[in-house]
C-alpha cells in the first residue's frame, strides 16, 4: 500500500476514502472467465439451431454476444459508479475495478477521457454488439454494416485509450506484469479482432455493391 493509502501509480494519486481490495486477483478473474465462457458456449450451442450460419457467422455471434455484455455490463459499471473505491461494501464490480486499476489507475482517478470512452462505449457499442448477433442470426441486409460501424468505433476507443494514456505520461500501471497483462492484454482483444471483422464486413459490403452494379448494367 502506497503513502497515500493505495497501490496505485503514480504514487502521488489522490484517492480520498480508497477502501483496498478484499478479493484476491483468482477470485475477481475466476467468475468472469467462467461467464465468460458459459456465454460463448451457450451462443455457439444456440447458434447451431439456426439454419444457413457458417462456422465463422457463429464464430461471429459468440464474439458479438461476449463483447456486448462486456460493454454493458462491466464497462456500465465503472462508468455509473463514479464511488466504487471508496464503497465500504464493495461490490464485485468495484472490485473488478479496483484490480483493473493496477494497470491503468486513470480508472480510479476517473480520468474524463477515460470516463468519456467507456461511457460511449457501454451505451452506444454494447447494444449496437448485442444487435449484431440478432441480425447475423436473422440475415439481415444492414449485418454487415453494423458489424463495420462498431468495428470502427471499438477501435476508435482504443486509439484514444492508448493514445492518450501516452500523452498523459505512460505511467499509471504498478509494475510491467500489469502492464501486459492489463493495459497490453486484456485491450488487445478490442484491437485484432475487431480490425479482422471490419476487413471482412468491408469486403461483402464491396461484394454486394459490386454485383448490385452488375445486375444494372443487364
Amino acid at each position: 500500500m502506497g503513502g497515500n493509502g493505495h497501490p496505485y501509480a503514480p504514487a502521488d494519486l489522490q484517492l480520498p476514502g480508497f477502501v483496498p481490495l478484499r478479493l484476491s486477483q483468482a477470485q475477481i478473474l475466476a467468475p468472469y472467465l467462467g461467464t465468460s465462457l458459459f456465454v460463448l458456449l451457450a451462443v455457439w450451442l444456440i447458434s447451431g439451431r439456426c439454419r444457413g450460419l457458417s462456422r465463422t457467422d457463429r464464430l461471429l455471434m459468440c464474439w458479438w454476444a461476449f463483447t456486448g455484455l462486456t460493454h454493458i455490463i462491466i464497462e456500465g459499471t465503472f462508468v455509473f459508479a463514479p464511488g466504487f473505491f471508496k464503497n465500504q461494501n464493495p461490490t464485485y464490480f468495484d472490485e473488478v475495478w479496483k484490480e483493473y486499476s493496477k494497470g491503468d489507475s486513470r480508472y480510479a482517478a476517473r480520468d474524463a477521457a477515460t470516463v468519456t470512452v467507456e461511457g460511449i462505449t457501454a451505451v452506444l457499442e454494447g447494444p449496437a454488439s448485442l444487435l449484431a448477433v440478432y441480425a447475423i442470426a436473422s440475415r439481415k441486409s444492414y449485418s454487415h454494416i453494423l458489424q463495420f460501424t462498431v468495428c470502427l468505433g471499438q477501435l476508435y476507443g482504443c486509439l484514444v485509450y492508448f493514445i492518450t494514456a501516452y500523452l498523459d505520461g505512460f505511467n499509471f500501471w504498478v509494475s510491467p506484469f500489469y502492464f501486459w497483462a492489463y493495459f497490453i492484454g486484456a485491450n488487445s482483444f478490442w484491437v485484432w479482432i475487431p480490425t479482422l471483422i471490419a476487413m471482412r464486413s468491408w469486403k461483402r459490403i464491396c461484394a454486394a455493391f459490386r454485383a448490385e452494379k452488375a445486375k444494372k448494367k443487364k
